[in-house]
């Protein structure tokens, strides 16, 4: 994978009146785009950008970041560090004012991805129990100040866990256990022959209310969006043999099972056993879907799991909804916006700095 590169500081984004002189109204006319991006020489940044090209803020991090979070009511957000990270950053999003390093406890590193509870008064977060290998955990963070305090972990039921959301209800957590064992500081894949990749739901309190698996024991389930509707998506990364007919993605509707979208054997193959971002347009039910190893940028209709548009885009990386369709990232090439409105996709290079963005990208 390539890696991501910014360009250049900016000036602040102006308050709203609010809480503490804010006001956070998700997917406004003038979104904040947040996600982390490398310069040129691999330093890297956490950024936050309107989608006219404007920098809000560029702000230096000591160790490179995945995924990002804003609080739902303060001017709050967390950048990730990507696994095995041992740091993540809290960050002013008003002018990126770095609040706090949120370091990792002892026998525990990072995994990429977090959420903020409805409430704004809890963080969680995936971690790697490196002390029992491969135990997946479910860290839990009180926010207290402009700070997260770390108060207990639950287990998630799986080993490597990656991405975490909220299903509608706001208190139950859908989380994709990639079933990778890791070791402490290094990316290298201890358990290929014994994988065990699992969809997990899960109380807020750590209770389990189901596990489930595709039969594909080396399709490591990595990535999720979630519908108004409670609908599931799930994006694969396969271990195995590259010749191996393996579905990439996966669906778990409201009372199904969890198991494989119909994706076309063209669109399969494209995606070269792997799978990155995924977002879900809610108002026009459309499925987005990053494929980087095969340059393109995948949308179905949700419903009837038809494919609605497949675009050309070297590295595509993270990808949002907006109200027109879907906000995509680069590693190579300018961001776009993909308007879904019409008859006919319309995509629009974004005045955003061109390449070497990460693997995920929130607006708010």
């Amino acid at each position: 994978m390539k890696r991501r590169a910014f360009l250049g500081f900016g000036s602040a984004l102006a308050a709203a009146s609010a809480i503490g002189g804010w006001t956070l109204t998700h997917h406004t006319e003038h979104p904040l785009l947040l996600s982390a991006r490398n310069d040129a020489d691999g330093r890297h940044y956490a950024v936050g950008y309107r989608l006219d090209g404007s920098q809000v803020f560029a702000t230096p991090v000591a160790e490179r970041c995945h995924d990002v979070y804003a609080h739902p009511h303060l001017p709050l957000a967390v950048f990730v560090g990507r696994r095995p990270s041992r740091e993540s950053y809290l960050i002013d999003s008003r002018n990126g004012t770095l609040l706090q390093v949120l370091a990792s406890p002892p026998d525990r590193h990072f995994y990429g991805h977090g959420v903020f509870h409805a409430s704004g008064d809890w963080f969680y977060t995936t971690e790697n129990d490196t002390a029992e290998a491969g135990r997946g955990v479910l860290g839990v963070y009180r926010v207290e100040d402009r700070r997260l305090i770390r108060t207990g972990e639950h287990s998630t039921h799986g080993i490597g866990p990656h991405q975490l959301l909220w299903m509608p209800d706001g208190e139950t957590l859908v989380i994709a256990n990639g079933g990778i064992r890791t070791e402490a500081d290094s990316r290298e894949m201890m358990n290929l022959d014994a994988m065990e990749p699992s969809l997990v739901l899960l109380r807020r309190d750590g209770s389990l209310i189901s596990k489930e698996q595709l039969p594909e024991q080396m399709n490591s389930v990595r990535h999720l969006a979630v519908a108004a509707d409670g609908t599931v998506v799930s994006g694969q990364q396969y271990e195995g043999d590259p010749m191996d007919q393996v579905p990439l993605l996966a669906i778990k509707r409201p009372g199904q099972a969890f198991q494989a979208f119909p994706l076309g054997e063209a669109q399969r193959q494209t995606m070269n056993q792997y799978t990155a971002s995924l977002a879900i347009n809610d108002t026009l039910r459309l499925l987005a879907v990053t494929a980087p190893r095969g340059n393109k940028v995948f949308i179905w209709d949700l419903d009837t799991t038809a494919l609605r548009e497949e675009i050309h885009l070297p590295d595509c990386a993270g990808v949002a909804a907006v109200k027109e369709g879907f906000v995509v990232s680069s590693g190579q090439g300018r961001c776009r916006l993909v308007d879904c409105t019409g008859t006919d996709v319309v995509i629009t290079p974004l005045q955003l700095p061109a390449g070497l963005w990460d693997n995920h990208l929130r607006l708010v």
